[in-house]
C-alpha cells in the first residue's frame, strides 16, 4: 500500500446539521518512518460532541480550532505496524489524538499505550475521553457525597452514563435525563440509576419533583436545553454544577438564555465549566481513580459503531437527534 485515506476540514459549520460539504476526502502518500518514529494503523475512531467546537472559528475557546485544509481532529485507538522508536514496538496498541485518517506517523507525544486486555470499543467507551471526562468532572467539581442526589443530563451518552454509574457506586441517588423510553429503561434497569426523566414526554418540573424529593445536590450538565432551568430551580444550598457540554445549543445561531443568577447567591452554588485539555497531565491519576470501578464490574457501557471513515461526516449529527445509543465510534 502506497497511499491512505484522510478527511480534511475545509469549511466552518453554520447553524444546524453538519454534512460532507464541510469536508474533503483525500488520498495521502504513506509516510516513511524515521528514527524515533512509528506508524500507527488506526482501527477505531471516536466521535465526540466537542468536535462541533473544534470545527468552529472561535479562537477564544479552550483549544485552537482545526485549521481549514488539515485533517479533522479526533481521538482513536490503533496498532503500531512499523517502528523505529525504542519505546514503541510493532503490534502494540496506542490511543490518543489521531485525526480522521487511516494512518498516523508519530514520535509518541500525545499517545499512550493500551495495556488493558479489552477490545478497542471498550477502550474508547470507558478509558478514553468519556471516562476521563466523567471522572474529572464528577470528582473535581461535583465532589459527590454518599446520600446526596445527583442529576445527570445526557445520561445515556458516553460521559453521562459513566458519571451516573460512578455516583451510584459511591452511594448517591442518581437521576438521569434522557430522550427516549428505551434510554430510560437502559439507564435504570441496566446501569442502576434510581430514576429517569424523558425530556421529550414528561412534564419536567413535575417529574423532577417526584424523583428528587430532597432536592438536588450535584448536577452534571451535558446538554443544556429546558431541563437546565428545572434542575437549577431544585438545587440545594451549596450545590455543585459541573458544566461539561451544551449539545442542545451547539446547532443554534443564538444559544438559549441561562437561568437567573440570583439563586447562585441565595444558595451559594458552585458552577464550573471544564474541558479535558486542561487536565491531560492528570490522565494517569484519573485512570487510577476510574480503573477500580471498572475492575469491580461497576461500569457498563455500550457502543454505537459506524462503519467506514467517511461515515464520520454525517455521523456527527446523531448527537443532535439523540439517535446514537452509547459511545459513538467509527470502525475503520
Amino acid at each position: 500500500m502506497t497511499t491512505y485515506t484522510a478527511i480534511n476540514l475545509i469549511a466552518r459549520p453554520g447553524a444546524g446539521p453538519v454534512g460532507p460539504e464541510l469536508f474533503e476526502v483525500v488520498s495521502k502518500q504513506m509516510p516513511s518512518v524515521g528514527e524515533g518514529q512509528f506508524l500507527v494503523k488506526q482501527n477505531h475512531m471516536s466521535l465526540d460532541p466537542a468536535m462541533f467546537g473544534w470545527m468552529s472559528p472561535d479562537t477564544e475557546s479552550y483549544i485552537p480550532p482545526v485549521e481549514l485544509g488539515t485533517v479533522m481532529r479526533s481521538s482513536g485507538v490503533g496498532e503500531i505496524v512499523e517502528s523505529k522508536h525504542p519505546d514503541f514496538q510493532v503490534g502494540e496498541r496506542v490511543m490518543g489524538m489521531m485525526g480522521w485518517q487511516e494512518y498516523l506517523l508519530s514520535d509518541g507525544v500525545g499517545l499512550n499505550k493500551v495495556t488493558a486486555p479489552l477490545p478497542d470499543e471498550a477502550i474508547l467507551s470507558v478509558f478514553a475521553l468519556p471516562g476521563l471526562t466523567a471522572t474529572q468532572g464528577l470528582y473535581s467539581i461535583g465532589k459527590p457525597q454518599k446520600g446526596e442526589t445527583i442529576v445527570v443530563s445526557g445520561a445515556a451518552g458516553s460521559v453521562g452514563s459513566i458519571v451516573g454509574q460512578l455516583a451510584k457506586a459511591d452511594g448517591l441517588t442518581v437521576i438521569g435525563v434522557v430522550g427516549s423510553d428505551e434510554k430510560a429503561d437502559w439507564i435504570v434497569n441496566e446501569l442502576g440509576f434510581d430514576g429517569a426523566v424523558n425530556y421529550k414526554k414528561h412534564d419536567l418540573a413535575e417529574k423532577l419533583t417526584e424523583l428528587t424529593p430532597n432536592g438536588i445536590d450535584v448536577y452534571f450538565e451535558n446538554t443544556g436545553g429546558p431541563i437546565q432551568h428545572h434542575v437549577f430551580a431544585r438545587m440545594n444550598a451549596h450545590g455543585r454544577i459541573a458544566v461539561c457540554g451544551l449539545i442542545a445549543d451547539y446547532p443554534k445561531a443564538e444559544p438559549d438564555l441561562a437561568p437567573n443568577w440570583i439563586p447562585i447567591i441565595k444558595k451559594r452554588l458552585t458552577i464550573q465549566g471544564f474541558t479535558m485539555p486542561d487536565h491531560f497531565g492528570e490522565v494517569p491519576a484519573l485512570l487510577a481513580k476510574l480503573t477500580p470501578y471498572v475492575m469491580k464490574g461497576q461500569i457498563k457501557h455500550r457502543a454505537h459503531v459506524l462503519n467506514g471513515l467517511e461515515s464520520a461526516m454525517t455521523g456527527l449529527n446523531l448527537f443532535f437527534t439523540g439517535q446514537n445509543k452509547g459511545k459513538l465510534i467509527v470502525k475503520l
